[in-house]
């Protein structure tokens, strides 16, 4: 096996299992796909990921698929974008077909009931800890206006209640002018 399908095998599987044990969303697994992809088998940088991860929550759609397109393909391309879509939505799509059937009989057990609300603190708790990891990120870097830009969203959505779409636009935007500046200056 040549080492392209070795790549899309490890990265199939990967993705697979990340997709299959992560409850909670997108968010949940950020952290995880860090740990695997960064720290495990060093595909990408941890600002590599971070980068990855603020292009996936800016597009529509689910996080988590998201994130799996942006790492496959900067991974292997279009064929590791399809890849990690099939890995990542696969598993889901087994549960959800298994839950359908069995629907009647699991909406009303109390111990199904409680183990979905422990596996919302877990949740919480991962979260948690992207959010720490990411912010951790950011102040370690020095980089003054990247942290002012952290603070100032966390007070426009927590204290003033402002829509994150809006924060993502306006960081969108934000990061484009940074970027043209930065080409010009390079320009001249």
């Amino acid at each position: 096996m040549d080492s392209k399908k070795k790549l899309l095998l490890k990265l199939f599987i990967s993705t697979f299992y990340l997709s299959a044990f992560t409850f909670g969303g997108g968010y949940v697994i950020v952290t995880l796909m860090k740990k695997k992809f960064v720290d495990v088998y060093h595909w990408i940088d941890e600002d590599e990921m971070l980068d990855l991860i603020a292009i996936a929550q800016s597009a529509p759609g689910v996080m988590a698929v998201n994130g799996a397109i942006v790492v496959g393909y900067k991974l292997a391309g279009l064929i590791g974008s399809f890849v990690a879509i099939v890995a990542t939505v696969l598993p889901p799509f087994i549960v959800i077909s298994i839950v359908s059937v069995f629907y009647t009989a699991f909406k009303d057990n109390v111990w199904v009931s409680l183990m979905l609300e422990g596996m919302e603190s877990g949740v919480g708790a991962v979260i948690a800890s992207v959010v720490y990891d990411m912010g951790k990120g950011v102040f370690m870097s020095k980089n003054k206006e990247l942290i002012a830009i952290m603070l100032i969203a966390f007070v426009l959505n927590c204290f003033l209640n402002i829509s994150v779409v809006y924060i993502v636009i306006a960081c969108g935007a934000l990061g484009y002018l940074q970027t043209l500046c930065k080409r010009r200056r390079a320009e001249k």
